[in-house]
């Protein structure tokens, strides 16, 4: 039997995920039953192949980290601004807290490149279901208790917002599915399927939006969210598209090409610098466009008198000739 009371003690992660893996594996079979039988191709034997090895090398650091993640966190948790008493409202807000703090670690691995070689991974796929959702940064370990540790220095205590994030996390893996089309007024509140769909797309329109794991309203408040639109059919995967499939490969690909950028004669130590903190897509000799530019033009084209569905098109084969030029310089 599933002991609640646990949840709230330091085996809180271990719980969560112990009973939940099992429910996640039946769902995946269920999808992937309704995918064949539907002809609908949601799934690719390589592909969750893929998600499942990047998933146990996940978890695997995670479990080499953990001891020192549990370290700097409660260094910052016994020089605590304030002290709260548990109840209802505590875990409230824990939740709440642990919420947004992810919101901020997601809008950081979209937004500085070092950190968007180690999310590429859970992007870099063609296909989007259930399993998806287990296609994890691999090596995010190293660094994730940094953007938890403020939570620790606000007096929330680190076990208890490990097991937020786990919680929300397993929520995060649900919405990896094309087989919901709506949630109804959750749409309004909760991250649904559909706003997930938009965030792993690579259309123009679409990249960078709705970073919340658990709940929308980030977006919303900060400007990130975008609605799913009929007119424009999602596109999965990233630009440029990867030509190999083996795990390496895929795993390392953002790094190398970092490597090859910060490697290049005659420039600066700053430029160097930039080549890792910088924006995806930022090059030293303006040659290269982030997704803000690329999103600028974009809107920019579509107010012109011409279709809608053919502007929409001219700007994806654009970008994706674009990128794919960038990337055989």
């Amino acid at each position: 039997m599933l002991d609640f009371s646990n949840m709230f003690k330091t085996e809180g992660p271990d719980v969560v995920y112990t009973w939940t893996i099992p429910v996640f594996a039946a769902i995946i079979f269920l999808e992937m039953a309704y995918s064949h039988f539907n002809k609908e191709k949601i799934y690719e034997t390589k592909d969750v192949a893929t998600n499942v090895l990047f998933a146990l090398l996940n978890y695997g650091l995670d479990i080499i980290m953990k001891g020192f993640s549990l370290f700097v966190m409660m260094f910052f948790y016994q020089h605590r601004l304030f002290d709260w008493q548990e109840g209802i409202w505590y875990w409230i807000a824990v939740f709440l807290a642990q919420d947004f703090a992810y919101y901020v670690h997601h809008y950081v691995d979209h937004h500085s490149r070092v950190f968007w070689a180690v999310h590429i991974t859970h992007h870099n796929s063609d296909y989007f279901n259930i399993s998806t959702g287990f296609r994890s940064p691999v090596f995010q370990p190293l660094y994730r208790y940094l953007f938890f540790s403020p939570l620790a220095f606000m007096g929330f205590h680190p076990w208890h917002i490990l097991v937020a994030y786990s919680s929300i996390q397993i929520y995060g893996t649900f919405v990896h599915t094309q087989s919901i089309k709506s949630m109804g007024f959750l749409e309004y509140i909760l991250v649904t399927p559909s706003h997930h769909r938009v965030h792993h797309a690579c259309n123009i329109k679409y990249l960078d939006r709705n970073m919340g794991m658990g709940l929308i309203i980030w977006d919303k408040i900060f400007g990130t969210f975008e609605k799913e639109d009929p007119e424009v059919p999602v596109k999965y995967g990233v630009y440029p598209k990867i030509k190999s499939k083996d795990p390496a490969t895929m795993l390392f690909y953002e790094w190398r090409r970092i490597g090859k950028d910060i490697r290049q004669p005659g420039i600066s130590f700053k430029d160097r610098l930039k080549y890792l903190f910088y924006s995806p897509g930022w090059r030293h000799d303006g040659t290269g466009k982030t997704v803000k530019q690329y999103q600028k033009e974009y809107k920019e084209k579509i107010k012109t008198p011409v279709k809608v569905q053919e502007q929409l098109l001219e700007s994806e084969n654009q970008y994706s000739q674009l990128i794919q030029h960038a990337e055989d310089k």
